[in-house]
Protein backbone atom coordinates (compact mmCIF):
# COMPACT_ATOMS: atom_id res chain seq x y z
CA UNK A 1 0.00 0.00 0.00
CA UNK A 2 3.00 2.47 0.70
CA UNK A 3 4.59 1.41 -2.44
CA UNK A 4 1.39 2.66 -4.37
CA UNK A 5 0.86 5.51 -2.57
CA UNK A 6 4.08 7.29 -2.80
CA UNK A 7 3.17 6.53 -6.56
CA UNK A 8 0.36 7.64 -7.03
CA UNK A 9 1.09 11.06 -4.52
CA UNK A 10 3.95 11.79 -7.23
CA UNK A 11 1.88 11.38 -10.52
CA UNK A 12 -0.55 13.28 -9.00
CA UNK A 13 1.82 16.27 -8.16
CA UNK A 14 3.38 16.16 -11.60
CA UNK A 15 -0.34 16.34 -13.20
CA UNK A 16 -1.88 19.28 -10.74
CA UNK A 17 1.94 21.29 -11.59
CA UNK A 18 1.02 20.65 -15.61
CA UNK A 19 -2.30 21.73 -15.11
CA UNK A 20 -1.66 25.27 -13.50
CA UNK A 21 1.31 25.82 -15.48
CA UNK A 22 -0.94 25.29 -18.77
CA UNK A 23 -4.39 26.75 -17.44
CA UNK A 24 -3.73 30.34 -19.12
CA UNK A 25 -2.21 28.86 -21.73
CA UNK A 26 -3.81 29.57 -25.55
CA UNK A 27 -3.88 26.01 -26.77
CA UNK A 28 -6.52 26.42 -30.06
CA UNK A 29 -3.79 27.90 -32.40
CA UNK A 30 -1.69 25.53 -34.50
CA UNK A 31 1.51 27.73 -33.25
CA UNK A 32 -0.14 26.83 -29.37
CA UNK A 33 -0.96 23.10 -29.68
CA UNK A 34 2.04 21.65 -32.06
CA UNK A 35 4.95 24.03 -30.79
CA UNK A 36 3.98 25.18 -27.32
CA UNK A 37 3.55 28.67 -28.26
CA UNK A 38 7.55 29.07 -29.34
CA UNK A 39 7.66 29.62 -25.89
CA UNK A 40 10.26 27.10 -24.75
CA UNK A 41 13.44 27.78 -22.78
CA UNK A 42 16.47 25.50 -22.62
CA UNK A 43 15.85 23.88 -19.01
CA UNK A 44 12.50 22.78 -20.48
CA UNK A 45 13.62 21.85 -23.67
CA UNK A 46 16.58 19.64 -22.20
CA UNK A 47 14.30 18.21 -19.89
CA UNK A 48 11.74 17.11 -22.38
CA UNK A 49 14.20 16.20 -24.65
CA UNK A 50 15.86 13.74 -22.09
CA UNK A 51 12.58 12.24 -21.04
CA UNK A 52 10.88 11.89 -24.74
CA UNK A 53 14.41 10.10 -25.72
CA UNK A 54 14.98 8.62 -22.48
CA UNK A 55 11.70 5.95 -21.55
CA UNK A 56 11.12 2.44 -20.72
CA UNK A 57 13.08 1.09 -23.92
CA UNK A 58 16.32 2.41 -22.57
CA UNK A 59 15.58 2.17 -18.55
CA UNK A 60 14.15 -2.01 -19.87
CA UNK A 61 15.99 -2.66 -22.91
CA UNK A 62 19.79 -0.84 -22.46
CA UNK A 63 19.74 -2.43 -18.74
CA UNK A 64 19.09 -5.46 -20.09
CA UNK A 65 21.35 -5.37 -23.23
CA UNK A 66 24.51 -4.31 -20.73
CA UNK A 67 23.75 -6.76 -18.45
CA UNK A 68 24.10 -9.49 -21.20
CA UNK A 69 27.04 -7.57 -23.35
CA UNK A 70 28.18 -5.10 -20.88
CA UNK A 71 29.42 -1.29 -21.64
CA UNK A 72 30.17 -1.21 -25.08
CA UNK A 73 26.29 -0.31 -26.16
CA UNK A 74 27.52 3.27 -24.83
CA UNK A 75 28.12 3.80 -28.18
CA UNK A 76 24.27 4.61 -28.62
CA UNK A 77 24.34 7.64 -26.01
CA UNK A 78 27.81 8.98 -25.94
CA UNK A 79 27.58 9.70 -29.96
CA UNK A 80 24.34 11.27 -29.26
CA UNK A 81 26.11 14.47 -27.99
CA UNK A 82 28.50 14.68 -31.09
CA UNK A 83 24.91 14.46 -32.97
CA UNK A 84 23.21 17.42 -30.71
CA UNK A 85 26.71 19.59 -31.19
CA UNK A 86 25.87 19.48 -35.29
CA UNK A 87 22.33 19.94 -34.57
CA UNK A 88 22.58 23.21 -32.10
CA UNK A 89 26.06 24.47 -34.59
CA UNK A 90 24.33 24.02 -38.13
CA UNK A 91 20.58 22.68 -38.19
CA UNK A 92 18.43 24.97 -35.33
CA UNK A 93 19.44 28.00 -36.92
CA UNK A 94 18.49 27.23 -40.48
CA UNK A 95 14.71 25.67 -39.00
CA UNK A 96 14.31 28.18 -37.33
CA UNK A 97 15.17 30.80 -39.71
CA UNK A 98 12.42 28.97 -41.97
CA UNK A 99 9.87 29.17 -38.96
CA UNK A 100 9.41 25.23 -39.36
CA UNK A 101 6.89 23.14 -37.73
CA UNK A 102 8.03 20.03 -39.29
CA UNK A 103 10.60 18.46 -40.70
CA UNK A 104 8.52 17.35 -43.95
CA UNK A 105 7.89 20.99 -44.52
CA UNK A 106 11.88 21.54 -45.30
CA UNK A 107 11.39 18.69 -47.91
CA UNK A 108 8.96 20.95 -49.75
CA UNK A 109 10.83 23.71 -50.07
CA UNK A 110 14.00 21.51 -50.76
CA UNK A 111 12.42 19.06 -53.29
CA UNK A 112 8.61 18.74 -53.90
CA UNK A 113 5.30 18.39 -52.27
CA UNK A 114 5.36 14.47 -53.22
CA UNK A 115 8.79 13.62 -51.67
CA UNK A 116 6.91 15.85 -48.68
CA UNK A 117 4.20 13.89 -48.51
CA UNK A 118 6.22 10.63 -49.27
CA UNK A 119 8.30 11.49 -45.67
CA UNK A 120 4.84 12.40 -43.99
CA UNK A 121 3.45 8.88 -44.40
CA UNK A 122 6.90 6.95 -43.70
CA UNK A 123 7.44 9.14 -40.08
CA UNK A 124 3.48 7.90 -39.65
CA UNK A 125 4.13 4.36 -40.05
CA UNK A 126 7.84 4.14 -38.12
CA UNK A 127 5.77 6.23 -34.98
CA UNK A 128 3.07 3.30 -35.51
CA UNK A 129 4.52 0.59 -35.92
CA UNK A 130 7.84 0.59 -34.09
CA UNK A 131 7.94 3.39 -31.36
CA UNK A 132 4.95 3.30 -29.74
CA UNK A 133 4.33 -0.48 -29.33
CA UNK A 134 7.42 -1.04 -27.95
CA UNK A 135 7.28 1.48 -25.76
CA UNK A 136 4.04 0.92 -24.15
CA UNK A 137 5.04 -2.68 -23.98
CA UNK A 138 8.38 -1.75 -21.71
CA UNK A 139 6.54 0.28 -19.67
CA UNK A 140 4.31 -2.07 -19.15
CA UNK A 141 7.10 -4.63 -18.21
CA UNK A 142 8.23 -2.57 -15.58
CA UNK A 143 4.96 -1.55 -13.75
CA UNK A 144 3.66 -4.86 -13.72
CA UNK A 145 6.87 -6.71 -12.29
CA UNK A 146 6.78 -3.35 -9.38
CA UNK A 147 2.81 -3.94 -8.71
CA UNK A 148 2.76 -7.23 -9.45
CA UNK A 149 -0.55 -5.90 -11.28
CA UNK A 150 -1.59 -9.29 -12.17
CA UNK A 151 -1.69 -10.51 -8.46
CA UNK A 152 -3.60 -7.95 -7.45
CA UNK A 153 -6.09 -8.26 -9.83
CA UNK A 154 -6.08 -12.35 -9.29
CA UNK A 155 -5.37 -12.33 -13.18
CA UNK A 156 -2.87 -14.51 -15.79
CA UNK A 157 0.57 -12.04 -16.28
CA UNK A 158 -0.60 -11.46 -19.75
CA UNK A 159 -3.61 -10.22 -18.33
CA UNK A 160 -1.98 -7.96 -16.53
CA UNK A 161 0.20 -6.97 -18.58
CA UNK A 162 -2.80 -5.92 -21.23
CA UNK A 163 -4.37 -4.08 -18.47
CA UNK A 164 -0.97 -2.52 -17.28
CA UNK A 165 -0.40 -1.47 -21.16
CA UNK A 166 -4.47 -0.21 -21.64
CA UNK A 167 -3.50 2.37 -18.78
CA UNK A 168 -0.38 3.86 -19.51
CA UNK A 169 -2.16 4.13 -23.02
CA UNK A 170 -5.63 6.23 -22.16
CA UNK A 171 -3.38 7.69 -19.76
CA UNK A 172 -0.59 9.09 -21.95
CA UNK A 173 -2.88 9.81 -24.59
CA UNK A 174 -4.72 12.55 -22.66
CA UNK A 175 -1.92 14.17 -21.89
CA UNK A 176 -1.33 14.44 -25.44
CA UNK A 177 -4.58 14.92 -26.83
CA UNK A 178 -5.85 17.89 -24.44
CA UNK A 179 -2.05 19.68 -23.75
CA UNK A 180 -0.14 19.56 -27.13
CA UNK A 181 3.17 20.53 -27.12
CA UNK A 182 3.80 22.46 -24.04
CA UNK A 183 1.83 19.75 -21.65
CA UNK A 184 4.19 17.66 -22.84
CA UNK A 185 7.05 19.78 -22.57
CA UNK A 186 5.91 20.93 -19.00
CA UNK A 187 5.75 17.28 -17.18
CA UNK A 188 8.36 15.95 -19.01
CA UNK A 189 10.69 18.63 -16.94
CA UNK A 190 9.54 17.28 -13.89
CA UNK A 191 9.82 13.55 -14.77
CA UNK A 192 12.97 14.16 -16.66
CA UNK A 193 15.06 15.55 -13.80
CA UNK A 194 12.93 13.23 -11.42
CA UNK A 195 14.38 10.11 -13.48
CA UNK A 196 17.93 11.78 -13.06
CA UNK A 197 17.74 11.43 -9.17
CA UNK A 198 15.80 8.59 -9.06
CA UNK A 199 17.83 6.40 -12.01
CA UNK A 200 20.97 7.90 -9.77
CA UNK A 201 19.78 6.16 -6.96
CA UNK A 202 19.36 2.79 -8.39
CA UNK A 203 23.26 2.26 -8.75
CA UNK A 204 24.48 4.53 -5.91
CA UNK A 205 22.16 2.23 -3.50
CA UNK A 206 23.46 -0.99 -5.07
CA UNK A 207 26.93 0.05 -4.91
CA UNK A 208 26.53 1.04 -1.41
CA UNK A 209 25.27 -2.28 -0.38
CA UNK A 210 27.81 -3.65 -2.20
CA UNK A 211 30.35 -1.67 -1.05
CA UNK A 212 29.20 -1.44 2.84
CA UNK A 213 28.70 1.78 2.97
CA UNK A 214 31.43 2.65 0.77
CA UNK A 215 30.14 3.07 -3.06
CA UNK A 216 33.27 3.20 -4.62
CA UNK A 217 33.97 -0.12 -2.98
CA UNK A 218 31.38 -0.92 -4.35
CA UNK A 219 31.88 -0.34 -8.06
CA UNK A 220 35.42 -1.89 -7.78
CA UNK A 221 33.77 -5.10 -6.43
CA UNK A 222 31.72 -4.94 -9.47
CA UNK A 223 34.21 -4.47 -12.24
CA UNK A 224 36.67 -7.26 -10.63
CA UNK A 225 33.47 -9.42 -10.77
CA UNK A 226 33.44 -8.83 -14.59
CA UNK A 227 35.83 -6.08 -15.99
CA UNK A 228 35.15 -7.21 -19.54
CA UNK A 229 31.61 -5.60 -19.29
CA UNK A 230 33.46 -2.53 -18.98
CA UNK A 231 35.04 -2.65 -22.11
CA UNK A 232 33.30 0.04 -24.51
CA UNK A 233 35.38 -1.55 -27.40
CA UNK A 234 32.70 -4.27 -28.91
CA UNK A 235 34.37 -7.00 -30.98
CA UNK A 236 33.40 -8.18 -34.66
CA UNK A 237 31.06 -10.37 -33.03
CA UNK A 238 29.29 -8.44 -30.38
CA UNK A 239 25.81 -6.21 -30.18
CA UNK A 240 27.83 -3.55 -31.16
CA UNK A 241 31.35 -3.84 -32.61
CA UNK A 242 33.32 -0.73 -32.25
CA UNK A 243 33.18 -0.18 -36.19
CA UNK A 244 29.59 0.72 -36.58
CA UNK A 245 30.42 3.91 -34.99
CA UNK A 246 32.62 4.64 -38.23
CA UNK A 247 29.77 3.39 -40.62
CA UNK A 248 25.72 3.32 -40.11
CA UNK A 249 25.56 4.42 -36.40
CA UNK A 250 26.78 8.07 -37.48
CA UNK A 251 24.29 8.51 -39.83
CA UNK A 252 21.45 7.03 -37.38
CA UNK A 253 22.39 9.38 -34.84
CA UNK A 254 22.28 12.54 -37.20
CA UNK A 255 18.98 11.58 -37.96
CA UNK A 256 17.65 11.20 -34.65
CA UNK A 257 19.32 14.64 -33.22
CA UNK A 258 19.41 16.55 -36.05
CA UNK A 259 16.20 15.53 -38.46
CA UNK A 260 13.71 13.36 -36.29
CA UNK A 261 10.29 14.97 -35.83
CA UNK A 262 9.97 13.73 -31.95
CA UNK A 263 12.91 14.98 -31.32
CA UNK A 264 13.58 18.34 -32.93
CA UNK A 265 9.83 19.73 -32.34
CA UNK A 266 11.02 20.97 -29.14
CA UNK A 267 14.00 22.94 -30.08
CA UNK A 268 10.96 24.20 -32.61
CA UNK A 269 8.89 25.31 -30.11
CA UNK A 270 11.80 27.45 -28.51
CA UNK A 271 11.56 31.22 -28.10
CA UNK A 272 14.71 32.00 -29.68
CA UNK A 273 17.80 30.71 -31.23
CA UNK A 274 19.78 31.19 -28.00
CA UNK A 275 17.47 28.98 -25.70
CA UNK A 276 17.41 26.21 -28.56
CA UNK A 277 20.83 26.02 -28.55
CA UNK A 278 21.36 26.13 -24.59
CA UNK A 279 18.45 23.03 -24.58
CA UNK A 280 20.14 20.97 -27.28
CA UNK A 281 24.01 21.51 -25.81
CA UNK A 282 22.24 20.60 -22.35
CA UNK A 283 20.72 17.89 -23.15
CA UNK A 284 24.15 16.77 -25.16
CA UNK A 285 25.67 16.85 -21.34
CA UNK A 286 22.99 14.39 -20.01
CA UNK A 287 23.46 12.36 -23.06
CA UNK A 288 26.77 11.41 -21.75
CA UNK A 289 25.79 11.17 -18.30
CA UNK A 290 23.16 9.11 -18.84
CA UNK A 291 24.86 5.69 -18.73
CA UNK A 292 25.11 5.67 -14.91
CA UNK A 293 21.28 5.20 -15.22
CA UNK A 294 20.76 3.03 -18.51
CA UNK A 295 24.13 0.94 -18.59
CA UNK A 296 26.23 0.54 -15.17
CA UNK A 297 22.86 -1.38 -13.62
CA UNK A 298 22.59 -3.59 -16.30
CA UNK A 299 25.98 -4.42 -15.62
CA UNK A 300 25.78 -4.27 -11.62
CA UNK A 301 22.83 -6.77 -11.95
CA UNK A 302 25.42 -9.44 -13.67
CA UNK A 303 27.32 -8.72 -10.54
CA UNK A 304 23.82 -9.62 -8.16
CA UNK A 305 22.81 -12.69 -10.38
CA UNK A 306 24.89 -14.13 -12.53
CA UNK A 307 23.45 -15.13 -16.15
CA UNK A 308 20.25 -16.14 -14.53
CA UNK A 309 18.41 -13.97 -16.71
CA UNK A 310 19.88 -14.43 -19.74
CA UNK A 311 16.71 -15.95 -21.67
CA UNK A 312 14.92 -12.76 -20.11
CA UNK A 313 17.59 -10.16 -19.73
CA UNK A 314 14.96 -6.95 -20.07
CA UNK A 315 13.51 -7.85 -16.57
CA UNK A 316 16.91 -7.43 -14.91
CA UNK A 317 15.95 -3.94 -14.29
CA UNK A 318 12.95 -4.39 -12.41
CA UNK A 319 14.72 -7.00 -10.37
CA UNK A 320 17.28 -4.78 -9.48
CA UNK A 321 14.74 -2.08 -8.55
CA UNK A 322 12.82 -4.13 -6.02
CA UNK A 323 16.05 -5.41 -4.60
CA UNK A 324 18.05 -2.25 -3.97
CA UNK A 325 15.53 0.59 -3.17
CA UNK A 326 12.96 1.19 0.14
CA UNK A 327 9.40 0.53 -0.61
CA UNK A 328 8.43 4.27 -0.35
CA UNK A 329 11.20 5.50 -2.78
CA UNK A 330 10.14 2.40 -5.10
CA UNK A 331 6.59 3.88 -5.56
CA UNK A 332 8.06 7.46 -6.55
CA UNK A 333 10.70 5.90 -8.97
CA UNK A 334 7.69 4.33 -10.35
CA UNK A 335 5.84 7.27 -10.76
CA UNK A 336 8.98 8.63 -12.61
CA UNK A 337 9.49 5.44 -14.95
CA UNK A 338 5.40 6.07 -15.79
CA UNK A 339 6.59 9.50 -16.49
CA UNK A 340 9.16 8.38 -18.76
CA UNK A 341 6.85 5.85 -20.32
CA UNK A 342 4.06 8.64 -20.67
CA UNK A 343 6.79 11.12 -22.18
CA UNK A 344 8.02 9.35 -24.73
CA UNK A 345 4.06 7.76 -25.59
CA UNK A 346 3.18 11.63 -25.65
CA UNK A 347 5.45 12.64 -27.23
CA UNK A 348 5.65 10.75 -30.11
CA UNK A 349 1.29 10.71 -30.27
CA UNK A 350 1.85 14.77 -30.51
CA UNK A 351 4.89 14.48 -33.46
CA UNK A 352 2.58 12.04 -35.26
CA UNK A 353 -0.27 13.91 -35.17
CA UNK A 354 1.57 16.87 -36.15
CA UNK A 355 2.88 15.42 -39.06
CA UNK A 356 -0.43 14.46 -40.00
CA UNK A 357 -2.84 17.36 -39.30
CA UNK A 358 -0.10 19.67 -40.86
CA UNK A 359 1.72 17.50 -44.20
CA UNK A 360 -1.29 15.62 -44.41
CA UNK A 361 -4.30 16.60 -43.96
CA UNK A 362 -3.98 20.56 -44.32
CA UNK A 363 -2.08 19.95 -47.43
CA UNK A 364 -4.12 17.06 -49.20
CA UNK A 365 -7.64 16.60 -47.36
CA UNK A 366 -8.91 20.64 -46.55
CA UNK A 367 -5.87 22.76 -47.30
CA UNK A 368 -8.61 25.80 -46.26
CA UNK A 369 -8.88 23.98 -42.84
CA UNK A 370 -8.89 27.20 -40.05
CA UNK A 371 -6.54 27.11 -37.19
CA UNK A 372 -9.12 25.39 -34.17
CA UNK A 373 -10.48 22.75 -36.97
CA UNK A 374 -7.19 21.95 -37.26
CA UNK A 375 -5.97 21.11 -33.37
CA UNK A 376 -8.85 19.12 -33.64
CA UNK A 377 -7.86 16.90 -36.13
CA UNK A 378 -4.24 16.46 -34.46
CA UNK A 379 -6.11 15.45 -31.19
CA UNK A 380 -8.59 12.72 -33.24
CA UNK A 381 -5.36 11.47 -34.89
CA UNK A 382 -3.52 11.24 -31.52
CA UNK A 383 -6.64 9.30 -30.39
CA UNK A 384 -6.69 6.63 -32.85
CA UNK A 385 -3.38 6.12 -33.12
CA UNK A 386 -3.38 5.36 -29.35
CA UNK A 387 -5.61 3.10 -29.48
CA UNK A 388 -3.97 1.44 -32.72
CA UNK A 389 -0.55 1.16 -30.00
CA UNK A 390 -3.00 -0.43 -27.54
CA UNK A 391 -3.68 -3.03 -29.51
CA UNK A 392 -0.27 -3.66 -31.06
CA UNK A 393 1.95 -2.85 -28.00
CA UNK A 394 1.54 -7.21 -26.92
CA UNK A 395 2.50 -8.74 -30.15
CA UNK A 396 6.57 -7.57 -30.11
CA UNK A 397 7.31 -10.27 -26.71
CA UNK A 398 9.77 -12.18 -27.05
CA UNK A 399 12.61 -10.19 -28.70
CA UNK A 400 15.35 -12.65 -29.53
CA UNK A 401 18.31 -9.72 -29.01
CA UNK A 402 16.25 -7.33 -26.37
CA UNK A 403 13.75 -4.69 -26.67
CA UNK A 404 16.27 -2.27 -27.92
CA UNK A 405 17.66 -3.68 -30.57
CA UNK A 406 14.47 -4.67 -31.81
CA UNK A 407 13.70 -0.98 -31.75
CA UNK A 408 16.96 0.01 -33.65
CA UNK A 409 16.66 -2.67 -36.34
CA UNK A 410 13.03 -1.64 -36.77
CA UNK A 411 13.83 1.97 -37.04
CA UNK A 412 16.53 2.06 -39.64
CA UNK A 413 13.65 1.14 -42.19
CA UNK A 414 12.58 4.45 -42.41
CA UNK A 415 15.43 6.54 -40.22
CA UNK A 416 18.44 6.34 -43.15
CA UNK A 417 16.28 6.81 -46.42
CA UNK A 418 15.26 9.92 -45.19
CA UNK A 419 18.43 11.40 -43.68
CA UNK A 420 19.88 10.79 -46.84
CA UNK A 421 17.89 12.70 -48.69
CA UNK A 422 17.55 15.81 -45.75
CA UNK A 423 21.75 15.47 -46.00
CA UNK A 424 21.73 15.74 -49.66
CA UNK A 425 19.08 18.73 -49.58
CA UNK A 426 20.96 20.59 -47.48
CA UNK A 427 24.44 19.66 -48.62
CA UNK A 428 24.24 19.29 -52.17
CA UNK A 429 22.21 21.42 -54.26
CA UNK A 430 21.98 19.42 -57.60
CA UNK A 431 19.85 16.31 -55.87
CA UNK A 432 16.69 16.52 -57.95
CA UNK A 433 13.73 15.85 -56.41
CA UNK A 434 13.10 12.64 -59.04
CA UNK A 435 16.40 11.37 -57.20
CA UNK A 436 15.27 12.04 -53.74
CA UNK A 437 11.84 10.15 -54.31
CA UNK A 438 14.10 7.65 -56.16
CA UNK A 439 16.79 7.17 -52.94
CA UNK A 440 13.61 6.86 -50.60
CA UNK A 441 11.82 3.73 -52.26
CA UNK A 442 15.69 1.92 -53.01
CA UNK A 443 16.43 2.20 -49.93
CA UNK A 444 13.58 1.33 -48.00
CA UNK A 445 13.19 -1.85 -50.19
CA UNK A 446 17.12 -2.15 -50.07
CA UNK A 447 16.85 -2.57 -45.83
CA UNK A 448 14.14 -4.57 -45.55
CA UNK A 449 15.28 -7.06 -48.15
CA UNK A 450 18.76 -7.26 -45.98
CA UNK A 451 17.56 -7.26 -42.41
CA UNK A 452 14.17 -8.95 -42.82
CA UNK A 453 13.87 -11.13 -45.67
CA UNK A 454 17.45 -12.38 -46.75
CA UNK A 455 18.74 -11.66 -43.21
CA UNK A 456 22.31 -10.71 -44.41
CA UNK A 457 24.82 -12.10 -42.45
CA UNK A 458 26.00 -8.64 -41.37
CA UNK A 459 25.33 -6.02 -38.37
CA UNK A 460 22.65 -4.11 -39.16
CA UNK A 461 24.36 -0.98 -38.13
CA UNK A 462 26.69 -2.08 -40.87
CA UNK A 463 23.94 -1.97 -43.54
CA UNK A 464 22.66 1.25 -42.47
CA UNK A 465 26.51 2.66 -43.62
CA UNK A 466 25.64 0.38 -47.15
CA UNK A 467 22.27 1.47 -47.15
CA UNK A 468 23.67 5.28 -46.94
CA UNK A 469 26.23 4.81 -49.40
CA UNK A 470 23.74 3.42 -51.78
CA UNK A 471 20.97 6.06 -51.42
CA UNK A 472 23.62 8.61 -52.15
CA UNK A 473 25.14 7.20 -55.38
CA UNK A 474 21.21 6.64 -56.41
CA UNK A 475 20.51 10.37 -56.06
CA UNK A 476 24.25 11.52 -57.50
CA UNK A 477 23.21 9.29 -60.59
CA UNK A 478 19.69 10.55 -61.12
CA UNK A 479 20.51 14.26 -60.91
CA UNK A 480 23.40 13.61 -63.02
CA UNK A 481 21.14 13.28 -65.93
CA UNK A 482 17.98 14.85 -64.18
CA UNK A 483 19.89 17.63 -62.06
CA UNK A 484 17.97 20.15 -60.14
CA UNK A 485 17.19 23.31 -61.47
CA UNK A 486 14.54 25.00 -58.63
CA UNK A 487 17.71 26.66 -56.57
CA UNK A 488 16.90 26.60 -53.28
CA UNK A 489 17.54 29.68 -50.33
CA UNK A 490 16.75 29.90 -46.91
CA UNK A 491 14.79 32.70 -45.65
CA UNK A 492 14.58 34.45 -42.73
CA UNK A 493 11.13 34.87 -41.94
CA UNK A 494 12.32 35.93 -38.36
CA UNK A 495 9.69 34.08 -36.54
CA UNK A 496 11.61 34.16 -33.74
CA UNK A 497 15.09 36.19 -32.42
CA UNK A 498 18.15 34.03 -33.89
CA UNK A 499 20.88 35.40 -31.84
CA UNK A 500 22.44 32.57 -30.58
CA UNK A 501 24.09 31.26 -27.13
CA UNK A 502 27.86 33.03 -26.81
CA UNK A 503 28.81 29.85 -24.95
CA UNK A 504 28.05 27.62 -28.22
CA UNK A 505 31.10 27.09 -29.34
CA UNK A 506 33.43 26.20 -26.18
CA UNK A 507 30.44 24.17 -24.42
CA UNK A 508 30.60 21.94 -27.87
CA UNK A 509 34.41 21.51 -27.50
CA UNK A 510 34.20 20.63 -24.00
CA UNK A 511 31.35 17.94 -25.18
CA UNK A 512 33.71 16.55 -28.15
CA UNK A 513 36.19 16.12 -25.15
CA UNK A 514 34.33 14.32 -22.61
CA UNK A 515 32.93 11.94 -25.39
CA UNK A 516 36.95 11.22 -26.67
CA UNK A 517 37.79 11.00 -22.80
CA UNK A 518 35.22 7.94 -22.51
CA UNK A 519 36.42 5.65 -24.92
CA UNK A 520 40.44 6.54 -24.09
CA UNK A 521 39.68 5.51 -20.32
CA UNK A 522 37.39 2.46 -21.10
CA UNK A 523 38.53 1.21 -23.93
CA UNK A 524 40.39 -2.27 -24.63
CA UNK A 525 41.82 -2.36 -28.20
CA UNK A 526 43.44 -5.56 -27.14
CA UNK A 527 39.65 -7.43 -28.36
CA UNK A 528 41.46 -6.92 -32.12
Amino acid sequence: MQLFLTFLAYTLFVAVYSYFKLRKETLNSHEGYFLGGRSLTGVVIAGSMLLTNISTEHLIGMNGSSYKNGFIIIAWEVTSALALILTAVYFVPKYLKMGLTTIPQFLENRFDGLTRSLVAFFLMISFIVTLLPIVLYTGAINLESIFNVSELLDVSQEQGMNITIWAIGLIGSLYAIFGGLKAVAVSDTLNGYGLLVGGLAIPFSALLSIGEGNPMDGLSMVYQHAPEKFNVIGAKDSVMPFEVLFTGLIINQIYFWCMNQMIIQRALGAKNLKEAQKGLLFTALLKILVPSIIILPGVIGFYYYGDLFYDRQDMIYPELIKKVLPVSFVGIFAAVVMGAVLSTFNSVLNSAATIFSIDIFKRHINSQVSDTQLVKVGKITSAVLALFAIIVAPLVANAPDGLYQLLQQLNGIFFIPIASIMLAGFFLPKISALAAKAALLIGLAFYIGCTFIFKVDLHFVHIWGIEFILNMSVMGLISYYIPNKKPFKIKDLQIVEMKGWNYTKSFSAFLVLATLLIYVLLGNFSIY
